[in-house]
């Protein structure tokens, strides 16, 4: 394709090392090498990625579909997020053995838990399938015609394409649509939980702390892969060993410095970076300031229940600690970027894309494309709050809600595909709400439920014409008394018998009664509106990318994060989040100290980790007589970055990435290279606290460890 030639041409272009982006690893040789040397690597582009031999690539896994996890030892040891395996911990936990407070840490084998259905993908190969994907599609006139003519083109691709029996082909869209990438990968399944520290490491300034720069927490937890026999993916059996890695990585005990270069390897979920102004406009004034509201409230009511009970703190950990990290995102976001100007930096930049339009006589092609998303996002945005409010109370954030909805989902089976189908889908639904049941609260969920549907009926457009006149309190008190949502018990019996019955007795739940009326209005109402006015929208943005690597042949673009394998590099860097005020790289052991409340839901320390800290009992951990624990770097990171690896110049393992700074969080819209900076755990804590704290030795005694720096010097 001309447009992708194009695109090749300009990252060979020779220019001064830069930072910001998330490229694609098979994707490197030219402009991207060159930058990542000029900051400090040692390595090729065929060293991080290369599908004829082991590479860095394939250390690095897709964990549970959400995060990035990297294999750290011959015999498949996992390292992620503390925050990633935050479920498994949990689920493994009760009032006895409660690993979410206590830590959990196998010190065989044998003592390993299997986590069912969590599963852990490589990628095996990477390859450029776009001319393919878009044979036939020019030629069609509608956005809907090109994309049903590309699914299908991609349907047939995926199919046919060579593979191993055991292995998988998806393929991806980038750059708006410009271009397809094919994924051949193998998806382990059978992952066990080997160590785990307690939250009060593992979640140390828990949601104060979240999002923000100086951090102090220890944000790991670790599993290990097994396979068959034959080192292939297999489902769960005892039989099965650990799996041997085609690449693991070294452990770097050197440390870090101002300045030294840093990569991230990982799988970042979605960044918007080629928004136009209007888009960027409504995220501010309109859509996150409704989402951070009804999070609000949710959070205010779960927070109060957990911290006076501590069966509730348990069930609630998990969900509380999801909704607040975007709930936490949405406000820092929103601040980056009035604070870095960014609507009028778009602005700025379609004023010259508009110059460029003209200048190179693209009018008839690309002249109207900033009045078309103008036009669009006007339209768009009253069935865009609308959804969400649908999306964040009804889905997300009110439980008794989301069961229903599962049910309306349920009855849509039963009028489209008939009763057999309403029947598997049926006994799959109760069997999955077992586990929900397990971590309900009626009494939580009632006052999360009353607060919510109030800012629904209140503040939400395009709602049923009743819910302008409800009485919230008597409709609550009315639903939770009556509802048989409320309880796994009751639901098993509202949804036992044949399909009709069922039915009529879902018609008769006052809960699914008030569900329905949501879902109806949802999907007559808003949906179908939404939906064909952001299919217009996508096809602008495909356009407006397009546009932008044909016009701007020196700009640096590269391609919206879509939860696949990439890289990020930068360096360790400071900055300054305000006037007067500068942060530095790195954390230590003191700073937990100074933090530390005995007792406290968030800052509380345990007596084992004082009594190290006392006795300075640091092993070859510490560096100057102290004990890192995180630092900040410049590189350009995402959800779905949650435990990816930090890799120094050679590729050894120095960090572990869990966050970014408050400042920062509008990186997913506009990255701004003064105040940026993605938060890491130093991995010389995550050896200490799994040697000297939890004392295993075991788990040590599988890793390298290499002193890149002092061989350097040497």
């Amino acid at each position: 394709m001309k447009l992708l030639k194009l695109f090749i041409l300009f990252l060979s272009f020779p220019i001064l090392a830069q930072q910001g982006g998330m490229w694609v690893p098979s994707m490197l040789e030219g402009m991207n090498e060159s930058e990542m040397q000029q900051l400090g690597m040692k390595m090729t582009a065929e060293d991080i990625y290369d599908t004829n031999t082991s590479s860095l690539k394939d250390a690095i896994v897709h964990f549970d579909g959400g995060c990035t996890a990297e294999i750290i030892s011959p015999k498949g040891l996992l390292l992620t997020n503390h925050h990633c395996g935050y479920d498994a911990i949990q689920n493994h936990s009760s009032i006895e053995h409660d690993y979410l407070q206590d830590g959990f840490w196998a010190k065989s084998q044998n003592e390993e838990l299997p986590n069912p259905k969590m599963v852990a993908t490589l990628i095996v190969s990477i390859h450029d399938v776009t001319n393919t994907v878009l044979e036939g599609v020019s030629q069609l006139t509608s956005e809907a015609e090109k994309q049903k003519k590309i699914q299908e083109n991609s349907n047939r691709i995926q199919k046919s394409f060579p593979k191993e029996s055991w292995q998988e082909n998806k393929i991806k869209t980038f750059y708006e649509g410009n271009q397809y990438l094919l994924f051949v990968t193998e998806t382990f399944k059978d992952i066990r939980l080997v160590g785990a520290p307690p939250s009060s490491i593992g979640k140390f300034g828990s949601d104060t702390d979240n999002w923000v720069w100086p951090r102090h927490t220890g944000d790991f937890s670790i599993f290990r892969i097994y396979a068959d026999k034959n080192n292939k993916p297999a489902e769960y059996s005892k039989d099965n060993v650990p799996y041997t890695p085609k690449h693991f990585l070294p452990i770097s005990l050197d440390g870090i410095s101002e300045g030294d270069f840093t990569m991230v390897f990982g799988f970042p979920g979605r960044t918007q970076e080629y928004l136009p102004s209007f888009a960027v406009e409504q995220i501010i004034n309109t859509l996150n300031p409704a989402k951070i509201e009804i999070r609000d409230a949710a959070l205010k009511v779960q927070d109060g229940f957990m911290r006076k009970d501590k069966a509730i703190k348990i069930q609630y950990a998990s969900k509380y600690a999801r909704i607040a990290n975007y709930w936490k995102k949405w406000i820092g976001e929103s601040q980056g970027l009035k604070k870095s100007d960014a609507v009028q930096l778009k602005k700025d930049f379609e004023t010259e894309f508009q110059k460029r339009v003209v200048a190179q006589g693209k009018q008839d092609t690309y002249g109207n494309l900033l009045s078309d998303f103008e036009k669009n996002y006007k339209a768009i945005n009253d069935y865009a709050l609308a959804r969400d409010y649908f999306i964040e109370v009804v889905y997300r954030n009110t439980e008794l809600l989301n069961v229903g909805f599962r049910l309306y989902q349920l009855e849509q089976i039963y009028k489209t595909k008939g009763e057999q189908a309403f029947n598997d889908r049926k006994e799959n639904t109760v069997k999955s709400l077992e586990n929900f049941y397990k971590d309900f609260n009626v009494n939580v969920d009632k006052q999360v439920f009353e607060k919510l549907i109030a800012l629904y009926g209140q503040k939400s457009p395009l709602i049923p014409t009743e819910f302008k006149t409800m009485d919230y309190g008597k409709t609550t008190d009315e639903i939770y008394s009556k509802s048989k949502l409320t309880s796994y018990k009751n639901l098993q019996s509202l949804l036992s018998g044949e399909a009709s019955k069922v039915i009529k007795a879902l018609h008769k739940d006052k809960g699914y009664q008030l569900v329905k009326k949501l879902a109806d209005n949802f999907y007559e109402n808003i949906s179908p509106k939404y939906d064909a006015i952001d299919l217009e929208i996508g096809g602008l943005q495909r356009d407006y990318m397009k546009a932008q690597l044909e016009l701007f042949p020196d700009g640096r673009f590269f391609p919206d994060a879509n939860s696949t394998l990439r890289i990020t590099y930068g360096q360790v860097k400071g900055y300054h989040p305000s006037d007067a005020v500068y942060y530095e790289t790195s954390t230590h052991l003191e700073g937990v100290m100074e933090k530390y409340i005995p007792g406290d839901y968030e800052f509380d320390v345990p007596a084992k980790l004082i009594e190290l800290y006392k006795t300075k009992n640091y092993g070859p951990y510490a560096e100057n007589g102290k004990i890192p624990v995180c630092f900040i770097a410049t590189n350009h990171t995402t959800g779905g970055n949650s435990g990816s690896p930090a890799l120094d110049a050679n590729g050894n393992l120095i960090g572990l990435n869990f966050d970014r700074v408050w400042e920062g969080t509008m990186s997913d819209i506009h990255y701004d290279p003064e105040i940026c900076r993605n938060i890491m755990v130093d991995i010389r804590y995550v050896l200490f606290i799994i040697d000297k704290y939890a004392g295993a030795e075991n788990l040590i005694d599988e890793m390298q460890m290499v002193h890149p720096k002092k061989s350097t010097k040497k």
